[in-house]
This record gives C-alpha cells, structure tokens and sequence, in this order.
C-alpha cells in the first residue's frame, strides 16, 4: 500500500489561491460611468454576443436602448451620433418603447418602415426629427399628423403607404428588441453601454461618453486580435 502524504490545511489553501490567481477569467469587465451609477441586470450574454459579432477591424461599439417619446433619448441622440461619426465605431441601436409611453412604440415602426423599405438614411433623420419635434406630439393623432408632414417635407422618402405596416413586420422587429432588453433587465432610456474585448461599460451620463470610447479604443488595441474563425458552408435553410 501506498502513503501519499497530504499537504496541511494552511499551505492547501495557499495553493487553491494560487491556482484561482493563475487561472485565465473569462468574466468581462463590467463597469458603469461615472463609478457607482449602473444598473443591476440580468443577463447579460447579448453584449458579450454583440461585442464578438462587430464586424472585422471593430473592436468597440456602442450598444443602446432608445425610447422615441424620451426626453433622455432625445438628449442623447445627437451626442451618440457625433461619437460614432467621430470614432468611425458601429452603433447597435435597439428600440425600448416603454409601457407608460403612448406613440413611442408607433414611432419606433415607422422608423423601422423607413429603414427597411426606403433608406437607413432616412430612418435616422425620421428618428432624429421625432427627437426634435418630441415636446409638440402629445398622442398617436399628432404623432400620425407629423409623420404624414414629415413624408410631404421629405419627397426622397417617397409616398407615405396608407397602412405603414399591414403585416405587422416592423411591430414584430420592435418588439423582438423590446424583449431583447426585458431579457437584459432594462429599467429606464435610455440605456448606453460601450462594448470593447475586455468587457462593457454603461454609460449614465452621456456627457463622459467619449472619454469612455477613448478609453476603450486604447484597452482594445492591447487586446490579443481574435481567433480566425473557419467559414463554414452554406447550405439550404442557413
């Protein structure tokens, strides 16, 4: 029979720390700006699914939440957008209409009409426009009133349909990412993160967001370049 001698309880200890220590962490960062102003959610696995699906050559992106009858969003709209442009990042914007909101959620398809049948282009300045116009559309009738203005101002655009949505699409895509943020625990808008390889950070204060992108873009370029991934062949169905 064979004595295999066991190390005491003091240096066992000692070793498990050394092997917690050494092990590689796969957890992301999780920060939140300014310190001690995030949010608790409650799953997180879409941001890390985002930040690995940028395409080649981006490494940091913004990933928002949007509401278009919130006055926050309205604020932050032209600061977001100023940063993607300035920073060349992709922007991963989700629609987030809350409960209490009575057009947004309409808004919000129409833009998504506009984006898919007319222009992207297009989409952002119908979204950029509500923002601008939020305070004068107080119901659907005066958010209807202003979208068949805005058709009439924006000829490029083309003829507004009678029925923006008759399949229920664009409600369907609106509320496939409103579920994306209740499966998140979303609880206000709007909602900013900086996604980058070593983690996410949300934003609440969207004043500091290009220091934040700032200090992103330096921790992705020290970043190890990720894993070249096989192409794999497309067949019926994918």
């Amino acid at each position: 029979m064979r004595l295999t001698l066991m190390p005491s309880r003091p240096a066992l200890i000692a070793l498990l720390a050394v092997l917690v220590l050494a092990a590689p962490s796969s957890a992301p960062a999780q920060t939140a700006v300014p310190p001690g102003t995030g949010d608790t959610f409650k799953d997180l696995s879409p941001l890390r699914d985002a930040e690995a699906s940028l395409p080649a050559g981006k490494r940091v992106a913004i990933y928002e939440f949007e509401d278009l009858e919130c006055p926050a969003c309205a604020h932050a709209f032209p600061i977001v957008h100023l940063a993607v442009d300035h920073y060349k990042i992709p922007l991963i914007r989700h629609d987030f209409p809350l409960q209490m909101h009575l057009w947004s959620r309409d808004a919000a398809i129409v833009a998504r009409y506009l984006q898919d049948k007319v222009s992207r282009e297009a989409a952002e300045q119908y979204r950029r426009d509500v923002f601008a116009n939020q305070t004068a559309i107080n119901s659907k009738e005066d958010l209807n009133a202003y979208t068949r203005k805005w058709f009439n101002d924006h000829k490029n655009a083309g003829n507004q349909p009678f029925v923006i949505d008759p399949a229920g699409l664009f409600a369907a895509e609106v509320q496939a990412d409103y579920r994306l943020g209740e499966r998140i625990g979303l609880v206000h808008t709007p909602t900013i993160f900086v996604l980058y390889p070593q983690g996410w950070v949300q934003v609440t204060d969207v004043s500091q967001l290009y220091t934040v992108i700032d200090n992103a873009l330096a921790q992705a370029a020290s970043a190890p370049a990720p894993h070249a991934t096989v192409a794999r062949k497309s067949g019926p169905g994918q």
